[in-house]
């Protein structure tokens, strides 16, 4: 088969889709030509990731394409149902990248409890002439352990973000939609041993008004926030916001205010709601740890996604 990665695909996954005989493209196609492109090319598979959007244009005009693959977690830069309904095969890597995420929310907490993202503004500027002024003005750090993280959305990687949060001597508050009233998380330590945590699904209430930081792993898409002026305004002063999820679960109005009138301490976002030209206001925030969608932006985390993706459309074919 001939298969298009249109966001690219890592070199593993490359040679282990060849070594199965399948051609594999990573020509960059302009949204705009990606239908053409495909037709003229009898492109039989379009891997994605966030960029590149198949949409029901895209689908109404490749008959012959036949899977439809996003190298992550969330799909809704496609139209899924509507590729299914058209005979498409749709599928992603959900658990590739989880690691990676999780790891950078916690890049963002360490960060931001010690001021690193101001900090490392403020110090080539002024940390020859301010040294003891900029000292005093970041000695004032918290530690995480024995602080509790809300954790909103509790699939893959929103338990991969409790794992660390336990090692560091977290309290884990999670909320989950659904029935399911407690979650076994298990660690996995270096030499073999292995320890299982039962933690209890807790309201959104709970997450709001017992959390030091709230950290967000839900699928945007429904254009309403998940985080907006009412919530900010049930959570502890001084608390703190990541956002690796979507861009739009957070309103981002509301957060630069909570930050500008102190009711929040600091917040991180690697997803905005107008990617990728997010408001110079929020970019401008000294308040404001930020990272352009980064996320599952590994080494490894590509590897992984790319072997995966060979792996579903090898067992397809």
């Amino acid at each position: 088969m001939k298969i298009l990665a249109n966001d690219g695909i890592s070199a593993s996954g490359i040679e282990a889709l060849e070594k199965a005989g399948h051609e594999v493209q990573t020509t960059k196609v302009a949204q705009e030509q990606l239908a053409s492109y495909i037709n003229e090319n009898n492109i039989d598979v379009l891997l994605v990731r966030s960029a590149t959007k198949v949409r029901k244009d895209i689908i109404d005009a490749c008959d012959n394409l036949k899977m439809i693959g996003r190298g992550g977690v969330g799909m809704d830069n496609i139209d899924v149902e509507y590729a299914r309904s058209k005979g498409k095969f749709v599928f992603n890597t959900p658990a590739a990248s989880s690691r990676s995420v999780a790891e950078l929310v916690f890049a963002h907490l360490l960060g931001g409890v010690r001021f690193l993202h101001d900090s490392n503004r403020q110090m080539p500027l002024e940390g020859e002439s301010r040294f003891k002024d900029l000292k005093k003005a970041y000695s004032k750090g918290t530690e995480l352990m024995g602080k509790t993280i809300g954790i909103i959305g509790f699939g893959r990687i929103g338990q991969e973000v409790a794992k660390m949060a336990i090692g560091l001597g977290m309290n884990v508050v999670p909320y989950n939609r659904g029935d399911i009233d407690e979650f076994s998380i298990e660690l996995d330590f270096f030499d073999g041993q292995k320890v299982t945590f039962n933690i209890p699904n807790s309201t959104m209430e709970d997450v709001l008004s017992k959390s030091d930081f709230i950290t967000l792993h839900v699928p945007g898409g429904d254009g309403q926030p998940v985080i907006g002026e009412k919530e900010i305004a049930k959570m502890k002063d001084g608390a703190a916001i990541v956002n690796t999820a979507r861009g739009g679960v957070v309103n981002e109005e509301e957060l630069a205010k909570a930050l500008e009138e102190e009711k929040l301490s600091f917040a991180a976002l690697d997803v905005f709601t107008d990617e990728p030209t997010p408001p110079v206001k929020l970019l401008m925030m000294p308040q404001l740890s930020l990272t352009p969608h980064i996320g599952g932006s590994t080494e490894e985390a590509q590897d992984r996604i790319g072997l995966e993706l060979a792996e579903i459309i090898i067992s397809k074919a």
